[in-house]
């Protein structure tokens, strides 16, 4: 039997991505090796665009009776001096503050939690072959498609399985990444990391008596040159994890870690260890995210330190972005340029993520830490610390974006950086506004079409016999313009399956406009 498509690894990137094709009744075939899933905490914080995802795929209050850390917790968090119980501190990315521009709000929890919810969807769908227990092996590409021989993860059958296309989400040491071919740009920061989960009552009460509840904590210490001291919440008062640099030659044997942590919080607290690892801290970004019919999506394509939540929610955009893509092509209206496209606007965005976020934050902390101490001038590094988040713009600047895109056309080019505004604008997500019959466009929006927002019949007529005539989906809502609709700013906005703008205007060839927004056509 031919798939439509292999995906290899069903974490919750491939699991999303098998949803996506699935729920529009593609054949898909999941490989991923483990049965049960590791319960250790990651990918913890769930952004407002990621719950939008999350609902297109149509578990979101699946997911949110999933949640463990209780609802008074904010999502954001609390930046310290030296410890984190020391006694400087303000808040820090507080990501609820934009709520007002997406259609879903923020949620959090364990990386396990949204994985069960993610196998139980997928399981619901006829068209998802599920391989749990299997590893990928081989793979060889043709003119027709990808043959992918796998094996079973601990045992000795073997299978052979053929997709038009083959995505590998199998993490950052990717086998079907090099099986493709496909390098890697690898920036190393030369540095060992811990990741410890260890249970404590007692440190929920210290917080809690410092700070209000927040999600995470982490110390800046100037020993560590920018490099965070990083403590989170797992549940609502009992199990954390913590990750910090240490000395190369620490392991789990030689190294006292409840020392480490009674260091990181600055006093002594009853506590017990349930987990040690190791990572390196390194930025990773393939030089491709397609090789002919094999693609790779998520941690296969990009990694990066846990520093600002933004790993698990990327690679959910990498598989929005692809699965509207790969269902479009499947189905005969995507162009010869849509697949392309998918490392066009994805690849950039990661780049920014690392330049314009994390590794500024590294940047900025270590330099602050070098020019400020409290031991020398207590004065001026209070007035400083005071300001470090005045006006801080990190929650609002990142909106990642695909300006300038081969989809979208004009000036720019894709990023995470950007800003929030209701203004409906090419490349950028549509935020929700108000319909005259009681929804929001964000209710309103087709996620396996286009849709075409018309106010006062501007272009609905146009774009519905372009889109008639090419075959492609789209869905039409009239309305008046005014109220909140003023806001975008436009009378016309054509919005892709994924929730961004592919046109906004009041004036345009419907017909060369839709073609350019499946690929079919040159910017």
């Amino acid at each position: 039997m031919t798939h439509d498509v292999v995906i290899i690894g069903g974490g919750p990137v491939g699991l999303g991505l098998a949803i996506d094709l699935g729920q529009r009744g593609h054949s898909v075939a999941v490989v991923e090796r483990y049965r049960a899933l590791h319960p250790v905490p990651k990918g913890q914080n769930l952004t407002q665009r990621t719950l939008e995802i999350i609902d297109h795929w149509g578990c979101e209050r699946e997911l949110r009776a999933a949640r463990i850390v209780p609802r008074g917790v904010a999502n954001g968090g609390v930046v310290t001096y030296g410890t984190l119980l020391g006694e400087y501190s303000h808040n820090w990315l507080p990501r609820e503050s934009v709520g007002a521009y997406y259609g879903q709000s923020v949620d959090r929890m364990p990386q396990y939690c949204t994985e069960r919810v993610l196998r139980e969807r997928v399981a619901k769908l006829p068209s998802v072959e599920l391989f749990y227990g299997w590893r990928f092996d081989a793979m060889a590409q043709d003119a027709e498609g990808v043959a992918v021989d796998i094996v079973e993860y601990k045992g000795e059958a073997r299978r052979s399985l053929r997709g038009r296309y083959a995505v590998g989400c199998d993490g950052s040491h990717s086998a079907t990444r090099e099986a493709a071919g496909i390098g890697q740009e690898v920036k190393d920061h030369d540095r060992k990391m811990v990741l410890l989960v260890f249970q404590s009552q007692e440190l929920h009460s210290l917080l809690g008596e410092r700070y209000e509840e927040k999600s995470f904590y982490y110390a800046l210490s100037p020993e560590l040159e920018g490099y965070w001291k990083f403590l989170g919440r797992v549940d609502g008062d009992t199990t954390w994890f913590y990750h910090a640099p240490v000395a190369v030659e620490a392991t789990a044997e030689n190294t006292d870690f409840a020392a480490m942590l009674h260091e990181a919080a600055g006093q002594e607290f009853a506590l017990d260890i349930n987990y040690v690892g190791f990572w390196d801290l390194r930025f990773v970004l393939a030089e491709s995210y397609r090789a002919g019919r094999v693609l790779i999506a998520g941690d296969a394509c990009h990694s990066h330190p846990p520093y600002g939540g933004y790993g698990i929610n990327t690679g959910f955009e990498d598989a929005r972005n692809l699965g509207w893509k790969l269902g479009a092509v499947l189905e005969g209206w995507g162009g010869d340029g849509l697949l392309d496209s998918y490392d066009a606007e994805r690849r950039p965005v990661f780049a920014s993520l690392r330049d314009d976020f994390i590794e500024r934050f590294i940047e900025e902390d270590r330099a602050f830490l070098r020019t400020y101490d409290p031991e020398d001038d207590a004065e001026a590094f209070a007035r400083e610390w005071a300001a470090r988040n005045v006006g801080s713009t990190e929650v609002f600047s990142y909106e990642p974006h695909y300006e300038g895109s081969p989809l979208v056309g004009g000036p720019g080019r894709p990023a995470a950086k950007g800003d929030h505004q209701f203004t409906a604008r090419a490349g950028h997500h549509l935020a929700p506004r108000a319909l005259s019959d009681g929804r929001t466009t964000y209710q309103a929006l087709d996620g396996s079409a286009f849709t075409l927002f018309d106010f006062n019949g501007l272009m609905g007529e146009d774009f519905a016999g372009a889109a008639e005539a090419a075959g492609v989906p789209l869905t039409v809502i009239r309305d008046r313009y005014e109220g909140e609709r003023c806001d975008y700013g436009t009378r016309a906005i054509l919005v892709r399956p994924d929730g961004y703008v592919a046109w906004a205007g009041e004036a345009g060839e419907a017909a060369e406009i839709l073609m350019r927004a499946v690929g079919a056509r040159n910017s």
